[in-house]
């Protein structure tokens, strides 16, 4: 009799998963569907087909899918391989305290293509993916002109490295890889600068003093390791982010995933005065494909005068660029800003690119997206990127940020 498997049934989303069956034929074909619906109620499926080894077993870490939504031996590949029933959606995670990913697993004992209605699987299994660990603390934060959400874990009597941790373009408020950073034993203040409650409607105009209040409360905070806090930031959060390791002296490390080294769309201002004025967005350049998909290209023009002076950071800066990024030109940016830094005898910066990376990097646990719906564009948005080699990134990422942070962080519990 068959059985399914999957090893572990609970557990966070950046941990891998693997799926087992066990007591099939020998060199019988099957095939494994995953099924998930997010916190919209958007659902997303992938499958793929595989042969029964000579025991008559079928495990997603050594056994080669030979078709479906992804080839190859990969633990993972059934997630990565995520796809929206409707087109160019991401998965969307809103709450990370009671709400986790939960997956279906479908095994059906011969080949079912999808193409029309599946029959009915011969076992199904659920798993699920939280983005919060138990013992993490989760605080809305209003304080003063400061909105977002703190995670820290409660056990322990020690402090943690601070983190802020800023998204991008879409604005809003974005938690789950706060939530996730605290689960592995950082304090993280998912911080809104726009786009939420109160705060300004857009980033053309940001307020330097902003930031700074919010690394302040995150320093004031009992469980967080002095006397620096980190940053990390992705696409338009990178961007404030190199802003925030130049210009604030509280700031010891700081990751840019895929950001630039200019300041667009807006100007950053400090005491009332304008500290770098932005470059505008060129939208006359950017272009329509043949499938009604909006690449970014030329769209952004380098200026010396909203160049960000990287070379003023006393901390450390880690650059991380996906190279087939389709939204920035992220590599290029990354040298610059490295180069820069060089330029000026500073040796605290480190780059790494990862060949096949798109743009839209996020934790573990998440599928590849090569292109999806923005806020405030009617038309869906090329990220660019090539599947396996895009997760493998995030997987190695995401170990970077932690012992990034780890490493220039928690300086106080060194001494």
């Amino acid at each position: 009799m068959a059985t399914l498997v999957v090893v572990p049934e609970k557990g966070l989303a950046d941990e891998p998963m693997n799926i087992k069956v066990t007591g099939l034929q020998p060199s019988q074909k099957v095939t494994i569907r995953l099924t998930l619906k997010d916190d919209r109620g958007q659902l997303f499926q992938s499958r793929a087909f595989y042969e029964a080894n000579s025991v008559g077993e079928v495990s997603l870490d050594k056994t080669a899918a030979l078709g479906g939504t992804y080839q190859g031996t990969h633990p993972m590949g059934l997630v990565w391989s995520l796809k929206p029933l409707k087109p160019f959606q991401s998965p969307m995670k809103k709450d990370v305290e009671n709400c986790p990913f939960q997956y279906t697993v479908d095994l059906f004992d011969s080949l079912s293509l999808g193409l029309s209605a599946d029959p009915q699987p011969a076992l199904t299994k659920t798993c699920t993916r939280w983005h919060m660990a138990p013992g993490i603390q989760r605080t809305q934060i209003q304080e003063g002109r400061i909105r977002g959400t703190l995670f820290y874990p409660t056990e322990g009597k020690g402090s943690y490295p601070g983190i802020i941790d800023l998204y991008g373009g879409a604005g809003g408020l974005a938690e789950y890889r706060a939530s996730l950073l605290a689960s592995r034993g950082f304090a993280v203040l998912a911080l809104a600068y726009f786009g939420f409650s109160d705060l300004p409607r857009s980033f053309q105009k940001l307020q330097l003093e902003y930031f700074g209040e919010a690394a302040d409360l995150l320093l004031r905070h009992p469980k967080v390791s002095k006397p620096k806090v980190g940053v990390v930031g992705v696409s338009k959060g990178a961007e404030i982010a190199l802003v925030l390791a130049s210009f604030l002296p509280q700031v010891g490390a700081t990751v840019s995933i895929n950001g630039t080294c200019n300041v667009y769309g807006g100007t950053i201002y400090h005491e009332g005065k304008a500290l770098i004025k932005g470059t505008p967005y060129k939208q006359e350049k950017m272009l329509i494909t043949a499938e009604g998909l909006l690449k970014t290209a030329g769209f952004y023009e380098e200026s010396p005068a909203s160049s960000i002076p990287v070379e003023r950071a006393q901390g450390h800066l880690l650059f991380l660029a996906g190279e087939a990024d389709q939204y920035y030109n992220s590599k290029h940016f990354a040298e610059l800003a490295f180069s820069r830094m060089r330029k000026h005898g500073r040796n605290n910066g480190k780059m790494i690119s990862y060949p096949g990376a798109g743009h839209l990097i996020e934790p573990p646990g998440f599928p590849f997206c090569w292109a999806s719906h923005l806020r405030g564009h009617s038309i869906p948005l090329v990220w660019g990127g090539e599947m396996i080699p895009h997760c493998e990134a995030e997987e190695s990422i995401w170990k970077e940020i932690q012992l990034f942070f780890n490493q220039h962080l928690n300086l106080s519990s060194k001494l």
